[in-house]
């Protein structure tokens, strides 16, 4: 088996609301291989986006220890996280969260700008990430000039961009149809496969989580079950 890119001990999540605690995760254990292509499945508030949330370091744990791409994440400050997070993950979001005055180019070349490449370079670069999910003829478009499909092709354009070691994504098909989930679904499963991309999409729909070679299921903070595809 593959190293571990992601790697859970005892990870327990709680939020304080008033007077009351919430534990969201509960003391879980998880080991996802580099290389492989997780669907994250359950019902709305099983801790599935928490969970996402803890491998993305866009949070922190309550306890326990998380283990990305070699590093603890649960002993990074908030400065070290960001820094860390910039170089090694990328996001994939629901409603693609694009800007809506910039160019898809434009879009893409974003996360370069924390970096010292030359204008010119992101600009090549990024021409390069929508070469690579097919929609470099809409280079010059603005998101509204975009279908569904499109601006999530952009979405995954810019988070490739920066050639990140883990692919993490929230309901990446929530708001499109079929054809174009299954279209985007299928380009995961391309860099996922051809290029050696980690995937981690969390998902509700049975039909995209098809596309993953396992499938980790929760229910109330705690995972259920895990199953590898054919």
């Amino acid at each position: 088996m593959s190293e571990a890119i992601v790697s859970l001990r005892n990870v327990v999540k709680r939020y304080v609301r008033g007077k009351q605690t919430v534990e969201v995760l509960q003391g879980l254990n998880l080991d996802i291989p580099q290389g492989e292509f997780v669907a994250l499945m359950g019902p709305s508030g099983s801790g599935k986006t928490t969970l996402l949330n803890l491998i993305g370091g866009l949070d922190t744990s309550t306890s326990g220890e998380v283990t990305v791409a070699g590093q603890r994440l649960d002993q990074l400050k908030q400065g070290a996280l960001a820094r860390w997070r910039a170089n090694h993950v990328g996001f994939v979001f629901q409603f693609y969260n694009l800007m809506p005055m910039l160019s898809a180019q434009r879009n893409v070349e974003l996360p370069l700008l924390l970096t010292n490449l030359s204008g010119a370079q992101r600009k090549a670069n990024a021409l390069a990430a929508l070469t690579l999910v097919g929609i470099a003829d809409r280079a010059k478009h603005k998101p509204s000039e975009l279908s569904g499909g499109q601006a999530q092709r952009v979405a995954i354009a810019r988070a490739m961009v920066a050639d990140p070691t883990l692919l993490v994504c929230d309901e990446p098909t929530g708001d499109l149809d079929r054809k174009s989930a299954d279209d985007v679904l299928h380009l995961l499963q391309v860099l996922n496969r051809e290029h050696g991309k980690s995937i981690i999409v969390v998902t509700h729909d049975p039909k995209a989580a098809e596309f993953a070679s396992r499938r980790l299921h929760m229910d109330k903070g705690a995972l259920l079950e895990a199953g590898t595809l054919s």
